[in-house]
């Protein structure tokens, strides 16, 4: 039985929260987050989290599920969205992805993750001889020259000066013996983990300067409601031991300011943190949107003005 899926996304600050609370509870459905920073218990302001008088109005899953030490990835994430898919419609309940993670949304798309199994002292030998020669010199070019010696059909896409991209990349050629272009393909044929649900996708977008004065006074209200006082609370309990947690945006900047307010022996100037935080936020939603536009499949993702948007048709 092929059952349906709704999934709404676009850029930060676009308006999703309050729509997807509103079809949800027209529609008899309960949300499952797409969002990689709620999956965090304690980063709430930071985050835009739905609040909790939001939760109680609309059942969400995958928010608060891992400590803010404890390292999320892609894997452990589509067994945890499968399990709460599958709960929510046994239940009779329709089901509402949202969020404007990119690399998790796919999943509902297509393959993720491939199954290559990378045997632990190669990836300790190929990070070793990265660390030893340099990410930016020698260490780099050692595994370049190695990857493209394995692939005399060439790299594709491959960003090769992302060393962790081409430790990866060497990885899955070394594990497997086959070449970046027959993992591809390989990885292209293989049914996505929500290939037995029909999927209907909207993609909510509006005009940048609408946008972007959105993305303004969402950060404001940021510091206003405590936002250096919770990361000083995650940074005692473990934030910066989970670099993908630690450099999530308004988390980042809030650290530094505090690390440097610490050493000055002054207070964090929130008008000028508020800014960064502003810019790096904005610059975010540009790369979201030509995300949105380019890797998400057009034949089944529908854009929609999120000035108009209405709960009646928006599916």
């Amino acid at each position: 039985m092929c059952r349906s899926l709704y999934v709404l996304t676009g850029p930060t600050a676009v308006g999703k929260t309050e729509l997807a609370l509103a079809w949800a509870e027209a529609n008899g459905a309960e949300i499952v987050s797409c969002d990689a920073s709620l999956f965090y218990r304690g980063m709430d302001i930071g985050t835009a989290k739905p609040s909790a008088e939001e939760r109680a109005r609309v059942p969400h899953a995958l928010i608060d599920i891992c400590e803010v030490w404890e390292r999320m990835d892609v894997t452990r994430y589509v067994v945890q969205a499968r399990a709460a898919c599958e709960e929510i419609a046994g239940r009779g309940r329709r089901v509402l992805v949202t969020g404007g993670s990119g690399f998790y949304l796919k999943a509902f798309f297509g393959p993720v993750a491939d199954d290559v199994a990378v045997p632990t002292e190669l990836r300790a030998e190929l990070q070793g001889r990265m660390k030893a020669g340099g990410e930016t010199g020698a260490g780099l070019a050692d595994l370049l020259a190695e990857l493209r010696a394995l692939n005399p059909g060439g790299l594709g896409e491959l960003d090769v000066k992302n060393p962790r991209r081409v430790v990866r990349a060497l990885e899955r050629c070394r594990a497997s013996g086959r070449t970046l272009a027959e993992l591809a393909a390989e990885f292209a044929a293989r049914p996505g983990p929500f290939a037995d649900w029909e999927v209907r996708a909207v993609r909510l977008e509006r005009e940048a300067e609408a946008l972007r004065v959105r993305v303004e006074a969402r950060v404001a209200g940021m510091l206003r409601a405590g936002l250096v006082d919770e990361v000083r609370r995650l940074r005692a309990t473990g934030l910066e031991e989970n670099p993908s947690a630690a450099s999530a945006i308004g988390y980042r900047e809030t650290l530094a300011a505090l690390t440097q307010a610490e050493g000055d022996g002054g207070e964090v100037d929130e008008r000028a943190l508020g800014a960064e935080i502003a810019l790096n936020t904005w610059g975010l939603v540009r790369k979201q949107r030509t995300w949105f536009r380019t890797q998400l499949p057009t034949d089944k993702v529908r854009m929609v003005a999120a000035e108009g948007a209405r709960v009646t048709d928006l599916f």
